[in-house]
């Protein structure tokens, strides 16, 4: 009898600058501002046999992790400043700026809403890319050293 083998999981952890503002939020936030922001993606499959071969015995090479969590997040994201679509007058004045790295994002740039947005960027790309032998369990994005947001796979 042949008996399945336990999933996985890895996580691989990088971090970018980014600056953003929350318009409406009654405290220090509403204010233009930073943050070294880190995102810990976690992917879980099944630990590959392959004797002889470069992935023998891992899940996912953690450098493929690095290579597209940058493609599609961390080069577009770090140094860039996310400003919310509604932000009009934010929008409008980044816009003023020659070669400004600016991203407008559908929602206000909370940590939730930006946590929530590289997932939905990120699932299908690690699905896809792998044929479909891993998924992305879940994403957590460091705002600060102490706070975060989790995302999981549902």
């Amino acid at each position: 009898m042949t008996s399945k083998q336990a999933a996985i999981s890895i996580t691989r952890r990088l971090e970018f600058d980014s600056g953003h503002r929350i318009p409406n939020h009654d405290g220090q936030c509403k204010h233009l501002h930073g943050h070294r922001y880190a995102i810990e993606v976690t992917l879980t499959g099944e630990v590959a046999d392959h004797p002889g071969k470069a992935d023998d015995g891992m899940v996912l090479d953690f450098g493929d992790i690095k290579r597209l969590t940058n493609q599609y997040i961390v080069d577009l994201w770090d140094h860039a400043f996310l400003v919310a679509k509604e932000d009009e007058g934010l929008v409008a004045f980044l816009a003023t700026l020659p070669n400004h790295k600016t991203v407008v994002m559908e929602h206000v740039p909370t940590v939730e809403n930006l946590a929530n947005t590289a997932f939905a960027i990120l699932q299908p790309v690690f699905s896809k890319a792998f044929g479909g032998r891993l998924e992305l369990s879940a994403l957590r994005l460091y705002e600060t050293p102490n706070c975060w947001a989790d995302v999981h796979h549902p």
